[in-house]
């Protein structure tokens, strides 16, 4: 038995009534009522409310103390009276009247409160990140993390996954994402690089005969923060399997990310298998790769139906190369005018000229479109988008770009102003088929994504397609419109690596010189593989209800990838820089 507890603070019940115990934790709130003190105690497992009669050995001291002091209490377990029963907590029909208590670790006052979580500002929240740590929520939030984990290892060890932790330091890539580098004492000069993702070595793996790899992987990229992304660092399952097609990882990992969902959440998750949408097919529906599903509104392009229509401002627009998108919804002709004002004008203050409308209502078509529309062009457009009595059509026209993106944006502005959203469910589907190569910012081809992915067709494609029209087996998960990972099926052999980036504009001594390791493992016989990385954050901010990765992550840092308690990145001193070669520059501007 422990000298500080015989019981956790969340464990005690009507069946411990008359026990003598020793519990210890902090004092998570205070009540005194006049010669009784009543403190709530908290540890990680609960709270146990503990009664301090004003006949106690030092009861000032104990009366005095701050909260979130660490105290130890023994006493006496009894029943509380009916109508102070708290249903709330596990504990709630019992307390415990102390007989004596020891003061621990007092504490000074704290900079905001943490038996209730309220809007404390997050920058003062990182910085005493310890103390919001005990607060129900972030602390529950962290547990929920730790046992998604252990279950995600579970299930992938029952699937035949070997769990292999691959270096962190390593050499840094042209590709992606900013690397950060760590500069090396022993060979000065030179730099590791810490991984962006493991994408090398565990397709190394798969060339060295092991057929099923995953780890819950440490990743480091140095870009800006999202709300779905953390600065710096973040943690995914990574997983590769050998002698796969893409069937063969969706059919493998559907039903683990299921069960997660299914053990850790009670809302309606979208059973295996999960949808599958073309790349294509989700930018015209969607307006986006990311598509949320339970937004029921999708987006259809009626470029055709305005073309020779009679309205004016769009017929010359679409004679310039731009196209109109438009988005149904339903039940909505009755809102007030006042309520399609605040849509064009919100529309107008994101870089749009407005956001065009018809009204279908008492089976007639209002609006300014309306009354400049010819009639067969108002008909046509009525009957493709099907449109019912009772519902409003809003359009977008702009550049290709622009319109279909704003179309994304308006698709989710809408359903959040009607309120179509189903919240209580999990939406899973597979974006697929993405395109192998695009047009970049230098008008030049490039791979869209990730250039080791294997393009559709092979050879052949690369040898007779038009860049613009080749597909890759590259894949994304998308939850609730967050993309959870993106994963492909693997350019294992080295003739199609040398043409794919060949066609992007890359000679064969420059992928030499930057992937040669890969390049020359790949001559000794490597495997078809594939796999794909679900990123942990993600998945536990899904499950935790939570719009914000911070809330999910032990000790994150801020926006600016700065962390508050621990003070960095701060400056190292020039006997260390020295070390290591290296001088800072002054900046003298």
């Amino acid at each position: 038995m422990s000298i500080y507890r015989t019981n956790t603070c969340g464990e005690l019940s009507s069946r411990n009534i008359d026990e003598e115990v020793y519990l210890s934790g902090w004092v998570n709130k205070k009540r005194d009522h006049g010669g009784l003190l009543f403190i709530d105690l908290r540890d990680h497992y609960g709270i146990t409310q503990c009664v301090f009669d004003s006949q106690i050995n030092n009861f000032i001291d104990i009366e005095s103390i701050k909260l979130e002091s660490v105290i130890k209490v023994k006493g006496k377990v009894i029943k509380r009276s009916d109508e102070t029963i708290n249903k709330s907590l596990i504990t709630g029909e019992i307390e415990i009247f102390a007989n004596s208590f020891e003061i621990l670790n007092p504490s000074f006052q704290i900079p905001f409160q943490v038996a209730i979580d309220d809007d404390s500002p997050e920058e003062l929240r990182l910085k005493f990140r310890y103390l919001d740590l005990r607060r129900d929520k972030i602390h529950n939030n962290i547990v929920l993390r730790s046992n998604v984990i252990k279950s995600l290892r579970e299930k992938m060890s029952n699937a035949g996954f070997q769990e292999i932790q691959t270096p962190i330091l390593t050499a840094s890539s042209p590709e992606g994402a900013r690397d950060f580098l760590v500069p090396s004492r022993l060979n000065k000069g030179k730099f590791y690089a810490l991984p962006q993702a493991p994408q090398i070595f565990k397709q190394l793996l798969m060339v060295s005969n092991f057929d099923k790899y995953f780890q819950i992987a440490p990743c480091f990229r140095d870009e800006d923060a999202r709300a779905d992304r953390s600065p710096g660092e973040f943690y995914q399952l990574d997983f590769e399997m050998s002698f796969v097609e893409q069937e063969d990882i969706f059919n493998e990992i559907e039903p683990i990310i299921f069960e997660i969902f299914n053990e850790f959440s009670k809302r309606k998750i979208s059973k295996p298998p999960f949808k599958k949408i073309s790349y294509k097919e989700s930018m015209l529906m969607y307006g986006t790769d990311k598509p949320d599903l339970r937004n029921p509104l999708v987006v259809i392009d009626v470029t055709s139906y305005f073309i020779d229509s009679g309205f004016k401002i769009f017929e010359s627009n679409i004679s310039n190369g731009f196209i109109v998108k438009a988005i149904v919804c339903p039940k909505s002709a009755d809102k007030p005018r006042a309520w399609f004002d605040k849509l064009n004008n919100w529309a107008r203050e994101n870089g749009q000229k407005g956001l065009g409308y018809i009204i279908f209502s008492e089976n007639n078509l209002k609006g300014p479109i309306a009354s400049n529309l010819k009639e067969d062009n108002l008909k046509k457009i009525v009957e493709f988008s099907n449109i019912k009595n009772g519902d409003s059509i809003f359009f977008i026209c702009d550049e290709p770009k622009t319109a279909t993106k704003f179309s994304g944006i308006a698709r989710e502005k809408l359903c959040k102003e009607l309120d179509l959203l189903k919240k209580d469910s999990f939406e899973f589907c597979w974006i697929i088929d993405y395109p192998m190569y695009e047009i970049n910012e230098n008008s030049e081809i490039d791979f869209s994504n990730n250039p080791f992915s294997m393009p559709q067709g092979g050879m052949d494609a690369l040898q007779n397609k038009d860049p613009l029209e080749i597909l890759a087996y590259q894949f994304d998960i998308v939850c609730n419109g967050i993309e959870l990972s993106s994963g492909a099926i693997r350019n294992h052999k080295p003739e199609i690596m040398v043409k794919a980036f060949e066609v992007a504009g890359y000679s064969e001594k420059q992928l030499k010189d930057q992937f040669g390791f890969l390049f020359d493992a790949f001559q000794y016989g490597a495997p078809p593989h594939g796999g794909s990385a679900p990123g942990i954050d993600r998945i536990v901010m899904l499950l935790a209800g939570e719009e914000n990765l911070r809330e999910v992550v032990a000790f994150p840092m801020n926006q600016r990838a700065e962390d508050l308690m621990l003070g960095s990145p701060n400056t190292v001193s020039d006997k260390h820089l020295k070390e290591l070669g290296l001088t800072i520059k002054k900046n003298t501007t």
